[in-house]
């Protein structure tokens, strides 16, 4: 089969379209692995780039999709071989190179992770790079002096697809979770989830103007960014920690020194995107094994000629959970 399905955003006049269309392998980039692509799932990076973000993907047409689970057609490099089923999350996939969102992919082998054991092609497209970058957050608090008894741990932007999935990873482990969210009906699913309180994007956003606030969380796993994140760190106990992985409310906020000389807190990076090959497959082994999580709760699949729809949907801001992405 030389042709195959793929979403492609093309540009007309300063103007982006999506539609669903048919490729040739040979269209593909150089690469070490050929991947028939079978899952994927949709992240807001995604949706930037089917919009025309110029810092997500500098050219167009282009076949966004930073996630993609499938099996080995072809491959240059011993230690991969045809019929192995993969995953590939982040590096440039689906940013510049061509991503999940169509049934083939040609990759470097140095992007590729055979599916972990406990794991199917599908469920690791539930987590995809949301549930990577989850899981890398509450290791990294772990790593800062984390335990479950600890205190509670706030989650922002907790109906998006790191948040929701934070959530429910931290409650079957035995956390206190406290989930912010700008969507108020959605409380119902959260505490659905695992969380044990829900609390509104407003009641974290005043205060913005202190250098303190009332201590009140043992740790916490910011997805938003902007004034919310530095209220999160004026808010954290003493010696607590937040890990920041995300920046749909802003990527700037004010800030003082206070908290961090007065309440020794840590603000702590993560990023799942250039996390080299072995350490992302240390945490892909965690999540399928001793940290894997029912997602049921919080998944839908959908189908390549859906897409569109849903991308529409997660620019609004209306998005909750995770969509999984059928490639047939």
């Amino acid at each position: 089969m030389s042709e195959f399905k793929a979403l492609l955003v093309s540009e007309e006049q300063g103007q982006f379209t999506r539609c669903v269309v048919l490729r040739r392998i040979d269209e593909l980039p150089a690469g070490e692995v050929l991947i028939r692509v079978h899952w994927s799932s949709l992240n807001y990076k995604d949706a930037l780039s089917a919009s025309g973000n110029r810092g997500v993907t500098r050219h167009y047409p282009h076949t966004p999709g930073i996630d993609a689970a499938g099996v080995v057609e072809a491959s240059a490099v011993p230690e991969l071989v045809p019929g192995d089923e993969v995953i590939v999350t982040g590096y440039d996939l689906g940013m510049n190179t061509p991503g999940g969102f169509g049934q083939y992919i040609r990759v470097p082998a140095g992007w590729v992770l055979k599916r972990p054991a406990g794991l199917s092609l599908r469920e690791s497209m539930v987590l995809g790079t949301a549930g990577l970058t989850a899981g890398l957050c509450i290791d990294k608090l772990q790593r800062a002096g984390l335990t479950a008894d600890t205190g509670p741990v706030l989650v922002t932007g907790a109906t998006g697809g790191v948040g929701s999935i934070a959530v429910a990873m931290l409650a079957q482990q035995g956390y206190e979770v406290v989930a912010m969210t700008g969507k108020t009906d959605q409380a119902d699913f959260l505490r659905g989830l695992g969380a044990s309180e829900v609390i509104s994007r407003e009641e974290l956003q005043s205060g913005t103007g202190k250098m303190l606030l009332a201590e009140r969380w043992a740790a916490a796993v910011d997805t938003v960014g902007g004034d919310i994140l530095f209220n999160v760190v004026k808010s954290l106990r003493y010696d607590a920690s937040v890990a920041c992985c995300g920046l749909t409310a802003g990527g700037q906020f004010q800030a003082s020194v206070f908290p961090f000389i007065l309440r020794n807190v840590n603000l702590l990076g993560v990023d799942s995107v250039e996390q080299p090959l072995v350490a992302k497959a240390s945490m892909w082994d965690r999540l399928s094994l001793q940290w894997k999580t029912d997602l049921s709760r919080l998944e839908r699949e959908i189908t390549l000629d859906q897409l569109s729809d849903h991308i529409d949907t997660i620019l609004a801001g209306s998005m909750t959970g995770r969509a999984v992405v059928n490639l047939g």
